[in-house]
């Protein structure tokens, strides 16, 4: 097992992390929010359009009082988590993709979690009603997809009969969905990888380390080791019958 410096792959994160705020306060300063301000950039189906979301990714929500709180605090565990998480792969030579692909969900965490926490405080957007600015920050959302609108079919379970179409979502959003793929589409090679070579070396192959020999089952295995080697060894010669010696010899005579 070769240990790696994580130090790369959280220069990545942080790289990420500084691209999704800076594309968050450029649209923040600069865009209208809503269908006002919307800037096509390819055609009808790819345009940057501003909305604030009060829940998760891709504008899922928690439906309680205390939801959006709850969120974000689980949003710092997470981020917490994650982190930890990288350095554990990274001291244990887990293959580069995997430890990008943490890189990449790790950048997007954070994104958000500094969403949440100050843009209640900085940018004054949290929800009207909110106990407290701090952890109520809306995310802000620009990158639309637009391929499908309308209303669903009433018959599915509970957002039949509403109007939705295709996500808002940001650059933070597009980290975790892009590495928890890339973790998906090639995980048996990640960790049978992993797996390999924390089989060929121990975690810690230092001299110390090397099992001995107590010196009593030492002196042990040496005596069963002579009394095997004292053992006569078998010939293709067969036996000598004294009696039958003697009978030859009295015909002879």
């Amino acid at each position: 097992m070769v240990k790696k410096s994580p130090l790369k792959f959280f220069v990545l994160s942080l790289f990420l992390i500084a691209l999704d705020q800076a594309v968050k306060l450029l649209v923040h300063f600069n865009m209208e929010p809503g269908f006002a301000g919307q800037i096509r950039l390819v055609g009808d189906w790819f345009k940057l359009h501003y909305v604030l979301n009060p829940g998760m990714a891709f504008g899922m929500q928690l439906g309680h009082e205390y939801g959006k709180l709850l969120l974000s605090l689980f949003r710092l565990v997470a981020m917490g988590g994650i982190g930890w998480y990288l350095v554990h792969l990274a001291h244990r030579g887990a293959p580069n993709g995997l430890l990008w692909a943490m890189a990449m969900i790790l950048a997007g965490a954070v994104g958000n979690v500094i969403d949440s926490t100050f843009y209640g405080v900085f940018l004054d957007n949290a929800p009207y009603g909110s106990t407290t600015p701090w952890f109520h920050g809306q995310v802000i959302d620009m990158i639309f997809v637009d391929i499908w609108e309308g209303f669903l079919p009433d018959w599915v379970p509970v957002w039949g009969g509403q109007y939705y179409s295709t996500p808002i979502f940001n650059i933070a959003d597009s980290c975790i969905f892009v590495g928890v793929c890339i973790i998906l589409f090639f995980q048996r090679r990640f960790f049978h990888d992993q797996q390999e070579e924390e089989g060929l070396l121990p975690d810690d192959p230092s001299p110390e380390n090397a099992s001995v020999l107590p010196a009593d089952e030492f002196e042990g295995t040496t005596a069963v080791n002579s009394e095997k080697d004292s053992d006569p060894v078998p010939t293709d010669d067969p036996p000598t019958n004294p009696q039958r010696h003697a009978a030859d010899d009295e015909r002879i005579h």
